[in-house]
């Protein structure tokens, strides 16, 4: 196959709840523009869990695990230069779901990234936008998966409202249903579970609406489609393609699922369309439909054939600053989020950005020397720094140990679940105790992400350490490593000619035997003359 030389092919793969998919696409750097040349999709039910633990098990993981094996080997088939795959419901909520990611690698060399319930919200957003013009428009997106359901609220810029709700069809169709045909007494119960759920969502959603905006819905991934090809085979007696663009009423909605709630499993999976794994969920899917769109107000729903896969190239065309367009907003949505957060718990930022300049330039000066984490791991040690003193927002006492909850826990966006978990153990050893094994979070990162926190941390301490006063006392610092003598100096330029800035030296003083540890060298400090 001849590729331009200003092509690159990358695939992306979604492990889902219900499915593994995966695209693999032709990305024309020059247009900013990818074209689908692939797709790959196994039902592997992975959130069939254990009932007891509510572990993944061993069959469900042997299932993705074989399909996995099979995205990988039609990847390369094509040349794949970068295979990117992420994990979602069924993976985030299982104990033993990092393990089996790390079995993943161990077995197939596939690094799989669980991301949260916002992040896969909004690349999902992103792989809706890159096929389809808002023209400046409000629009709500739902996406039915096996395991959740995300609403996002958003427009040409961005999205104003993101959720993840845990309403699936594979995880209803698993709790409450038992019966076949359903009974009416499981019907109802169904029925009020979707609404109790998607309460709180649809009410945030709609308080994110301007006066006089009346959205449109739009609706992605298998449940939504399926329900699509169902009724235009039964109105048009075809199947649209593409699917995009291809519509529905609520009352469409609503007859097809007093159909499907008349029918036993045997006869749903008769219908034009349906395959047999979809046939055992397309209810409980399709009443999430319903109720969503009942509780939203929304008359008609507009069919897109892109979501999260799509979203993941997006994503990764954004960070390799391919994208000019009106998606290049989308490109500074790390920062924005920090901000955001920053802002949200009333982080001095005069002060972070101070401590986070230090701390990049001292990465930079001993890059190559003392170590060698390149731009992705500068970028997590800049945000654990801005962050690094947000735990002062619930107590000044222990406030690392604070700051490690919030930034985990504050819905960072653009970030994996492990990219999180590595800033928040940056913020956390700001301070106090270095990393230690028995400090679980810590202990439960991957070995690689173990010496990021233990490296990057080490150097947010003497970033810090630089300013004690809010005055700002240093200007910069100057580092100097003599590696025969393994002694790294640090050659302080005072802000005011004449300050001794004798409280920053003792800092650093005091602050330097952990990163002399890490390092295995000595740190002498002295004021630039």
């Amino acid at each position: 196959m001849m590729i331009d030389s200003d092509d690159c092919i990358l695939a992306a793969i979604d492990m889902g709840t219900n499915s593994i998919h995966m695209v693999v696409v032709r990305i024309n750097k020059s247009r900013a523009a990818f074209t689908i040349i692939a797709r790959q999709k196994d039902t592997v039910r992975l959130g069939d869990r254990d009932p007891v633990t509510g572990n993944l098990t061993e069959e469900a993981m042997a299932r993705s695990l074989a399909a996995l094996q099979r995205c990988k080997d039609l990847a390369v088939s094509f040349n794949a230069e970068h295979i990117i795959a992420v994990a979602t419901s069924a993976t985030r909520e299982s104990e033993n779901g990092q393990a089996f990611l790390d079995r993943i690698y161990d077995k197939l060399g596939l690094v799989v990234n669980l991301i949260s319930g916002q992040e896969e919200a909004r690349r999902i957003y992103l792989g809706v936008l890159s096929c389809m013009n808002f023209y400046n428009q409000p629009h709500i997106i739902i996406d039915i998966g096996g395991g959740s359901t995300e609403l996002i609220l958003a427009d040409t810029m961005d999205a104003r409202f993101l959720s993840s709700t845990k309403v699936g069809a594979v995880r209803l169709t698993r709790e409450f249903i038992t019966t076949d045909p359903v009974s009416q007494k499981e019907l109802q119960s169904l029925q009020a579970y979707i609404r109790g759920m998607l309460e709180r969502p649809v009410e945030e959603l709609q308080g994110n609406l301007k006066r006089g905006e009346i959205p449109r819905l739009v609706g992605t991934s298998g449940t939504i489609e399926t329900l699509a090809i169902i009724h235009a085979l039964e109105k048009l007696n075809t199947q649209p393609n593409p699917l995009n663009g291809y519509s529905m009423s609520y009352g469409d909605i609503k007859g097809i699922v007093k159909k499907l709630a008349a029918m036993n499993c045997r006869q749903r999976v008769a219908i034009p369309g349906v395959s047999q794994r979809r046939g055992e969920i397309i209810l409980a899917g399709a009443m999430i439909l319903q109720e969503a769109m009942n509780m939203l107000s929304c008359d008609e729903i507009i069919i897109c054939e892109r979501a999260l896969r799509e979203g993941i190239i997006v994503d990764w065309m954004l960070n390799q600053g391919l994208i000019s367009s009106h998606l290049r907003y989308q490109s500074e949505i790390r920062k924005r989020s920090v901000m955001k957060i920053a802002d949200k718990y009333g982080v001095d930022l005069d002060y972070g950005e101070r401590v986070a300049d230090f701390a990049l330039s001292i990465f930079d000066q001993t890059q190559g020397y003392l170590h060698d984490w390149g731009a992705e791991e500068r970028q997590l040690l800049w945000v654990g720094a801005i962050l690094h003193n947000c735990g002062i927002y619930i107590s000044h006492g222990a406030h690392h140990k604070h700051s490690y909850y919030l930034i985990r826990h504050g819905e960072l966006l653009g970030f994996t679940e492990i990219e999180l978990e590595t800033i928040a153990n940056i913020a956390r050893y700001h301070r106090k105790n270095k990393p230690k094994k028995k400090h679980s979070a810590y202990n439960n990162l991957p070995p690689k992400q173990r010496q990021i926190v233990e490296q990057l941390s080490a150097i947010l301490r003497l970033a810090v350490a630089l300013d004690r006063r809010p005055i700002g006392a240093i200007a910069r610092v100057k580092c100097d490593y003599n590696a025969k003598k393994g002694v790294l100096y640090l050659h302080l330029i005072p802000r005011i000619s004449d300050d001794d800035c004798a409280l920053e030296l003792w800092s650093l003083d005091y602050k330097k035997e952990v990163f002399e540890i890490v390092y295995g060298v000595e740190v002498f400090v002295s004021l630039a003359i």
